[in-house]
């Protein structure tokens, strides 16, 4: 079953855009989410034209994608070692009570 994809407009630094995406509130939470970064670049540096500006604020984003990215392969591993030491302490508990 596929969902359709609903058109929203989402205006973004100034401009509107038609976007199609599963969910109309995701997508006005992204659009609004880079619509934020590009202006806080351009509020640090008006000057610039929006090329630049833009640029900016996709590295910025892709920056904060990855440090989650990152986190949450931490947060795996971490969570993945101490299942492990469960795991082995409950095999060790179930083995000695069956001696």
């Amino acid at each position: 079953m596929t969902m359709d994809r609903k058109s929203v407009r989402v205006k973004i630094f100034g401009s509107e855009y038609p976007l199609r995406g599963e969910s109309e509130e995701f997508t006005k939470k992204v659009a609004n989410h880079v619509d934020a970064m590009i202006t806080s670049v351009h509020d640090k540096i008006p000057e610039q034209p929006p090329l630049t500006i833009s640029v900016l604020a996709a590295l910025n984003i892709t920056e904060d994608l990855y440090k989650e990215k990152d986190k949450s392969t931490h947060l795996v591993s971490s969570l993945e070692y101490e299942i492990s030491k469960i795991t082995n302490y409950l095999d060790t508990s179930i083995n000695s009570t069956e001696s």
